[in-house]
């Protein structure tokens, strides 16, 4: 069963970037797709990128197209989300998951396995 680690979170300031990685530990992430998701106290969890199990699919929530980037390395069984010209809007838990898919998906009960978040506040 995989475990992820989420790591990289952070405060910084209205424009500001951070990278964010999703460790896996106990399998190995070239099995699957993964994604990122964020969720604020009393909120729904919102997508925010996911990548196909090859990396060659990538899909962004239309709020960070452009400024966050997802890639993976499965040689160091982590993904990573590069997030850039961070905006007040962006605070979250950012959550890693896993999916037993061969293709990426927007929808958080299709994957598998889930970090425990990583804290992203950004100041004004």
């Amino acid at each position: 069963q995989v475990q992820l680690v989420e790591s990289g979170g952070g405060l910084v300031q209205t424009g500001g970037s951070l990278r964010l990685s999703c460790t896996a530990s106990k399998g190995a992430t070239s099995r699957y797709a993964m994604g990122w998701f964020r969720q604020a106290p009393g909120k729904e969890r919102d997508f925010v990128a996911a990548i196909s199990r090859d990396g060659g699919s990538l899909k962004y929530a239309d709020s960070v197209k452009g400024r966050f980037t997802i890639s993976r390395d499965d040689a160091k069984n982590t993904v990573y989300l590069q997030l850039n010209s961070l905006k007040p809007e962006d605070t979250d838990v950012y959550y890693c998951a896993a999916g037993d898919l061969l293709y990426y998906t927007t929808i958080d009960r299709d994957y598998d396995y889930w970090g425990q978040g990583t804290q992203v506040t950004v100041s004004s």
